[in-house]
């Protein structure tokens, strides 16, 4: 479980009411239903609208990652990696074949089995970084999803708050109902705004920054299997990945 995550999320919408408290308004006074309704769905009728149905189920099975995270573990990577080119030294490649097996990441597990049908080490990285780059390029495609929500969400706020002044000026003739309605008619701006900047547009940087370190540890990958292809020391294999830890 990610705590930052959930402490951003809290923190953030803890400093807009408690901004608006100290103001002298009340909670009440920002929560309007048919602003929440325009806004919210608005936005995710104009997002889905221009969002393949592929990206749209990816973009979906990734929010996880917002709280949980996948866990790119770079040490136990590079030391698997080491046992490997061990085995590899002593056995031959086809000494891989039963770890290969037994592979849980089918990244690495296919970089493996490459290995051991005894593919040049320049046909096994481009098979691999094809792989990994189409792998990098589906979820940052997934990933403009929430990016576009939180371009949408602003301008269907004030599109909500627009409506509420139509509304409000559909009342001229009774002065007391003039600033009550104005006030509510901006709330709608309010979530637009809020919506974008304390949700939408970090949740979208959070998923490029996990996708970016996958990246990097299928990089570690590719560059692990081609040196043991190589028949590269796995002293040597071990420092040259080391660069990767953090």
């Amino acid at each position: 479980m990610d705590l930052l995550s959930i402490f951003g999320v809290i923190l953030g919408f803890a400093a807009l009411l408690g901004g608006n408290f100290l103001e002298g308004g009340t909670w009440e006074s920002l929560l309007n239903g048919p602003a929440a309704v325009i806004v919210v769905g608005g936005t995710l009728g104009a997002a889905i609208l221009q969002t393949p149905l592929a990206h749209l189920k990816r973009a979906l099975g990734i929010f996880s990652w917002i709280f949980r995270p996948p866990v790119q573990a770079f040490q136990q990577g590079i030391d698997k990696i080491v046992r490997w080119a061990l085995t590899a030294r002593k056995e031959g490649l086809l000494g891989l074949e039963t770890l290969a097996e037994t592979e849980v990441d089918r990244f690495a597990q296919k970089g493996l089995q490459l290995l051991v049908d005894g593919s040049e080490p320049e046909a096994i990285r481009r098979v691999m970084e094809t792989e990994l780059i189409i792998g990098e390029q589906r979820d940052q495609d997934a990933v403009k999803f929430y990016e576009s929500m939180g371009g949408y969400s602003p301008t269907i706020g004030i599109i909500g708050a627009v409506m509420g002044l139509i509304h409000v000026m559909g009342n001229l003739a009774d002065p007391s109902e003039l600033g009550p309605g104005i006030a509510i008619a901006f709330v709608a701006t309010i979530y637009g705004v809020a919506f974008a900047n304390l949700f939408l547009l970090p949740v979208a940087n959070k998923l490029k920054m996990c996708i970016h370190e996958q990246s990097q540890f299928r990089e570690l990958m590719v560059e692990g299997i081609i040196a043991i292809a190589e028949g590269e020391n796995p002293r040597a294999i071990e420092l040259k990945l080391n660069g990767y830890l953090r």
